[in-house]
Formats: C-alpha cells, structure tokens, sequence
C-alpha cells in the first residue's frame, strides 16, 4: 500500500453531515434489493461536496477542504484552496497547472491501492481525457465507483476507460438523452480536415472553438494521423499542449497565434481558440475567417444555428446515450446514480428497465464551455 502525508496523523473521525441527498439511504428504486441496504451511504452529498464518512475524504469538492480525491483537472472538479489532493500520476501536470506548483499532491499510478481511514481507493482510467481517472472506494466488501466524467470512443490522447464491477455505480449523465449518439471521431476528424482544406483554397482562416482541456488536444492528436501542418493556438490552449506533450502525447505541431509575425497573413490557417474568444477584439486579426464548434451538442443543427457558426462538428468527450447503458451494464452495479446533465431522464429509463436508480444532484457541469 502507498502512503499519503499526514493521512495517519489526521484520523478518520468523519464530521457531522446534513441527511444524504436521497433520503439518508437512498431507498429508490426497488427497494430492499441492494446487498447492503442497512448501511449508510458511503458516499453522501454535502456542502461541500461529494464525502465519504469511513475515509473521511471528499471527491472533486466544491469547497476546500481537508482532503480531496479529484478525478480529472476540469475546473468544475479540481478547486483549488483544500489542504491536500490525491489523483492519479497521469494527470499530475494538468492539476499542477490547475491547481498550483505549489499545491500539496499525491499522486497513485491507475489501479494502485491506498488505504485512506477505513477505506481502499484506487484510480482507474476514465477515457475522458488526460489523467481522468473512475475512482474505486472499497469500505467492509462494499464497492462503490465514482466515474467523475467518462468516455468510451477512443481518444489517442488519453487512457482507455476501464470497466470496473461495482455496487454502487455514481455516472455522469451529460449527454444523458437517446438522441446523443456519437460518430466515429477519426471521421471527424477527416471532416475537419476537409473544412480546413476548403477554407484554405477559398482564402479564408478557419477557427475552431473547442474547449482548451482535453477537446483542443483530442482534435491535434486525431490530426496528427492525417496531416503535419503546424495549427495555431489561443494562449488558453497553449499551456495545456504543453503539459499533453510532457506527458508524451503525439499531437501536430503547434504555434501561439500570439507569436505570429505582425502583419502576418492568416489565410488558410487553422486556429484553435476557447469559445470564450469569439466575438473579442482577439478575432479581429484573422481578416476573412469561417468558424465551427467541436461539441457533443453540435448533435443538435439548431444549437450551432443559434450560436451562428459557419459549422458544427459533433466531437465529445463524454459517453454517448448507448455508452452510458453500456457502462451501466459492464459494472453489474446494484444500485446506479446518476449526476449532471440529463441525470433525471437517464435514471427514470433505468428504474424502466427495472434497475435501482436515482438522480444525485451536484454542481458538476459536464461539458462546459471554459
């Protein structure tokens, strides 16, 4: 077992906590079916956030706190201002860069076991993007899975998710409607290259927004495949390359639109820039430019139609509808709660099919435009 500073000195004694958000024990579904349904919930919502009481952690808290499990480096699950985080070693860059140099991290390789109070947690690989991590806490033969944000299309800048069998199984429910089906991404990404492609023989840049971690360097990983042209970059995405390339990750090449040549033309470039970019002074350089957004909810024409981009390409990083019941299954879990997203319309379909399931209500905001 791994050790984690000040774990042991610290003590286990959990605080006192407000009624679970499902009722304390959250007797849903059909009831009495769950295997360890006379026990308390070993993970309860709190005001600050997700806690776990026998190890005495919270997961991807919303407030600091002493001791925090973080599943990925998104700002809607790793908050700065807690004492001390754990994560798995693959993110350790990004939540570094998060987080702070000098912020107090452990880190365990996937699949690595702790004892943490009178708990074993260990971080198993997401698929979301880099460093992501389902982690696994095992109290008195109860398993629960906190999947944080997932994935299951392959992604060439991340590990592959991990099935991992479960009680309890807590989803993410982003895209949790039949209508969010995913493409293949490697023909997403030919389709980008072909927008790019026509852009450039009709003397136009093309900028693409897309969200700085994880779905920026998705994209120049599936284009490293098809093309060696260098794409230019937001300074929002740039530090984050960065961290992708330390790690190992083999993207196109890429250059800082901040380091252009003044009065350089930007004709039949490509330029990867944060939604929060468009309609800013920053765009006025690129002169005559189409635009597209890189999102699960480009699934729906009328969503880019309101935003009035020139294109949508339907590319996330979160499970479609079909995974999402997918993993459901894989994990034979007992008992499946669902959070963000479309959470109450995913667990009303479960309790349909005769499963044990609930919506968990948190302020986790999926795929987030920052």
């Amino acid at each position: 077992m791994a050790a984690w500073p000040g774990l042991e000195a610290a003590g286990t004694e959990a605080p006192s906590l407000p009624a679970a958000g499902l009722g304390g024990r959250y007797q849903i579904g059909r009831v009495g079916t769950y295997p360890f349904q006379d026990r308390p919930p070993l993970v309860s919502v709190t005001p600050q956030g997700l806690f776990c009481p026998p190890g005495n952690f919270h997961i991807d808290p919303w407030r600091p706190v002493e001791r925090a499990l973080i599943t990925h480096a998104h700002g809607d699950h790793a908050r700065g201002g807690s004492q001390r985080y754990l994560a798995a070693r693959a993110g350790q860059g990004l939540l570094h860069k998060r987080l702070g140099a000098n912020t107090e991290l452990a880190t365990l390789e996937y699949g690595e076991r702790l004892t943490v109070g009178e708990t074993t947690v260990s971080f198993h690989p997401a698929g979301h993007v880099l460093g992501s991590a389902q982690i696994r806490i095992e109290h008195r033969g109860e398993v629960w899975i906190v999947s944080g944000d997932y994935k299951r299309t392959p992604d060439p800048t991340c590990t592959p998710f991990e099935v991992v069998r479960c009680d309890t199984f807590i989803t993410e429910a982003t895209f949790g409607l039949p209508i969010y089906r995913w493409d293949d991404p490697r023909l997403v990404a030919e389709d980008i290259l072909r927008w790019w492609d026509g852009n450039r023989e009709a003397g136009r840049a093309s900028v693409l927004f897309c969200y700085a971690l994880g779905k920026a360097q998705r994209i120049l990983g599936e284009l490293s495949r098809l093309t060696d042209r260098p794409v230019l970059v937001h300074g929002a995405v740039n530090g984050l390359v960065a961290c992708y390339r330390e790690a190992g990750v083999k993207m196109v090449p890429t250059q800082l639109v901040s380091e252009t040549e003044k009065g350089a033309s930007f004709t039949g470039a490509l330029v990867l820039a944060p939604p929060s970019a468009g309609g800013s002074t920053w765009m006025r350089r690129f002169g005559d430019y189409a635009t597209a957004f890189a999102s699960g909810w480009m699934r729906v024409r009328g969503n880019r139609r309101r935003r009035g981009f020139d294109r949508g390409f339907v590319l996330s990083d979160h499970a479609d509808w079909p995974e999402l019941l997918r993993t459901v299954k894989d994990t034979q879990a007992a008992r499946v709660l669902a959070t963000h997203g479309f959470s109450d319309q995913l667990a009303r379909y479960l309790r349909e099919q005769g499963l044990d399931a609930a919506p968990l209500a948190t302020p986790f905001e999926g795929e987030a435009e920052d």
